[in-house]
């Protein structure tokens, strides 16, 4: 009797136990996942958009270079500003509740429009692990450059972003001397955005993906090129990689973020081989944006430049496989948006 009965109770425990889990696991399943990501952002400059990235309450927070504004080798004085970059009250509380991932770009570098020939990148890519809370024992810490790949699975669907590093392995750009242009592309097959072993390692990434959508996080803009300011256009020939390696990968729902350039913009063009077009999302702008911007060429911008501070959010569903990509400023205002199927 006393055998039966410690089996009643622990069929009951099971029992209970097994319908918690699935109570629990309906409560997590959601057709969306909602990222928020941004750049251009300076920790002595007041942030008034922290409080309204969590109540757009996304899956994720992804940073998209510029995270500080620091022109140092100096390691303590980098340090320092991301010490005090985590104790803002706003971004605090972003932390304590949203996952965050990122990139770097030349301002938190450490150099201005720097790449390879930063002497101190090594030291600089610790201090920015450190920043993201990354573990001493990662394999990260012992790699060169802070590139990586996160992929996000739910019951729903999956999510794949590949973080680029534009900055560790970048060789010389060419200054224009000719025009008022800051930057003019280089010959073409002249130098690399991404060096050898990143690119070998996106493209094998890319190709072994299953994710239903694969995010590829670039701290310059991709597509946008006539500007004369920093972009993968400077490269001509690795604009064209890497739209043979998203072809030859076949991954699905391939877009690019991009930040750097104190504006945000949607790009927008079709590539022979892809079944829908390819995106840039420039998102621009957190404490300080390019207020007195007039104007600038770009073939393949879709709708209009938002030169006040905002950030963007995409809202992934992935039941029906379309993605509704947002701007939006103070109290979260949408200052632009897009929609774009991918089934």
């Amino acid at each position: 009797m006393r055998n039966f009965i410690l089996l009643t109770l622990l069929f009951l425990t099971v029992a209970a136990c097994k319908n918690t889990a699935n109570l629990a696991s309906k409560k997590v399943v959601k057709d969306d996942f909602v990222i928020a990501f941004g750049s251009c952002n300076k920790a002595t400059l007041d942030n008034l958009l922290w409080d309204d990235i969590l109540r757009s309450e996304p899956d994720l927070w992804v940073w998209g270079g510029d995270n500080i504004y620091a022109y140092t080798d100096d390691m303590q004085r980098l340090e320092a500003m991301y010490t005090n970059q985590k104790s803002i009250p706003g971004y605090e509380s972003l932390a304590k509740r949203i996952p965050i991932i990122g990139t770097w770009d030349d301002h938190d570098y450490g150099l201005n429009d720097g790449g390879v020939e930063f002497t101190a990148k090594k030291e600089s890519q610790q201090k920015f692990l450190d920043f993201l809370g990354v573990p001493e024992d990662s394999p990260r810490r012992k790699q060169e450059g802070v590139y990586n790949k996160h992929e996000y699975i739910t019951p729903q669907g999956s999510v794949a972003i590949f973080v680029l590093d534009t900055r560790y392995f970048r060789t010389a750009v060419t200054p224009d001397t000719i025009t008022s242009k800051r930057l003019k592309p280089n010959k073409y097959g002249e130098g690399t955005v991404l060096g050898e072993k990143q690119w070998n390692w996106l493209a094998d990434e890319l190709t072994l993906s299953s994710a239903d959508f694969n995010i590829l996080v670039s701290s310059i803009q991709f597509l946008s090129d006539e500007h004369g300011f920093e972009a993968w256009g400077n490269f001509p020939h690795e604009v064209q990689r890497l739209k043979e390696v998203i072809v030859e990968s076949k991954a699905k729902g391939v877009m690019v973020l991009s930040g750097d350039r104190h504006i945000s913009e949607f790009s927008k063009t079709n590539i022979e081989g892809l079944d829908y077009p390819l995106i840039d999302f420039t998102s621009s702008g957190l404490t300080h944006a390019y207020s007195k911007f007039t104007g600038e060429p770009n073939q393949y911008r879709t709708g209009k430049v938002i030169s006040t501070k905002s950030y963007g959010l995409l809202k992934i569903d992935l039941k029906s496989k379309r993605v509704i990509f947002r701007m939006l400023g103070d109290e979260n205002i949408v200052l632009e948006s897009l929609e774009q199927s991918y089934k």
